[in-house]
């Protein structure tokens, strides 16, 4: 009875460690987006994580005939990538990112974690070629 109790015990344990790296630590999605950056901020009670926001161009619905802002809400484990994302608020960014199962709150307020910058450019409104500027 004994050996079966230690046998449940340790089978219980792998089975919660194992639901436990996938909830948390498998990574589920990788990919690219791209749009403005709305906001981005460093906030949090007992964890300070970055998190951001960011507008993609277009509409989605989900129903047909309304209208809702597509936007990209994310978090920021990197310092480095903080860095680069707190300089350039505003801007047409892409952004790497991987997503989670479920979120760690030392890792964010968001499933969405980005990994890279991959590109920064100026928006039309940062000045440039806009048809009425001489």
């Amino acid at each position: 009875m004994k050996k079966f109790a230690w046998i449940s015990g340790l089978v219980l344990l792998l089975v919660v460690g194992i639901f436990f790296w996938w909830k948390f630590y498998f990574v589920f999605g990788e990919g690219v987006k791209a749009g403005n950056l709305n906001y981005f901020v460093k906030k949090g009670v007992i964890f300070k994580t970055w998190e951001g926001r960011m507008v993609q161009e277009g509409f989605q619905s989900p129903t047909s005939g309304a209208l809702q802002s597509n936007e990209f809400r994310f978090s920021v484990t990197d310092p480095e990538v903080a860095a680069i994302l707190e300089r350039n608020s505003g801007k047409h960014l892409e952004l790497r990112y991987q997503e989670y199962n479920g979120m760690l709150p030392w890792r964010g307020t968001s499933v969405f974690v980005v990994t890279e910058v991959l590109n920064a450019t100026p928006t039309s409104q940062e000045g440039g070629n806009l048809p009425y500027d001489k």
